[in-house]
């Protein structure tokens, strides 16, 4: 298992730091994190195709696939679960492509949406689904800072301490739910 992974958001995720995670790992991201989710993911897309400038720069960021919901009086933001990253597999070839390194969601991914990672060098992170008001815990500054007209679809800047993921695709495209579901047939098939 890997110790806390630290992202600094002004030099961003290089390669060098990813190498070493293996699917399967667990890491406490701390950081700045760029929300995206099927509006914002989009928008960006189609802004780099069209050849438009970017309101943010993707390069060496990790993107967080979240909705968060407004925030009560004295938090930061409110909850802020992970969204289903299948949702966005149509966007993340060329996402990955601009540099993005990591992307933090939930759920399976597949075919072109997986084998990107391994061909732009960056490693897909999940978050466990139902515990929003958990994880918001661990952001300690949310500011939109793209598409604000998209609500809670707007790209947001978190700033994250010990935020817990699992490492899903590695860099070498160990998928840990490939793995994990044949390490369970295995002990099934050995128990009947």
């Amino acid at each position: 298992m890997s110790g806390p992974l630290r992202v600094n958001c002004e030099r961003g995720l290089s390669g060098a730091d990813l190498r070493g995670l293996d699917a399967g790992d667990t890491v406490e991201l701390t950081g700045c994190v760029l929300t995206l989710r099927d509006a914002s993911a989009a928008r960006l897309v189609s802004a780099e195709k069209e050849r438009h400038a970017l309101p943010v720069a993707l390069a060496g960021q990790v993107m967080y696939a979240v909705g968060p919901s407004p925030p009560k009086p004295g938090e930061v933001v409110g909850s802020a679960g992970p969204t289903t990253t299948a949702r966005l597999a149509p966007y993340l070839p060329a996402l990955l492509a601009s540099g993005v390194r990591g992307i933090i969601g939930k759920g399976e991914l597949h075919g072109d949406a997986a084998a990107a990672f391994v061909q732009y060098g960056a490693v897909y992170f999940a978050a466990i689904g139902g515990l929003g008001a958990l994880l918001a815990k661990h952001i300690v500054r949310a500011d939109v800072v793209a598409y604000p007209d998209l609500g809670p679809e707007a790209v947001y800047r978190f700033e994250v301490v010990d935020f817990p993921l699992t490492v899903i695709i590695d860099l070498a495209g160990r998928n840990f739910h490939e793995t994990a579901r044949a390490r369970w047939r295995r002990t099934a098939d050995r128990s009947s």
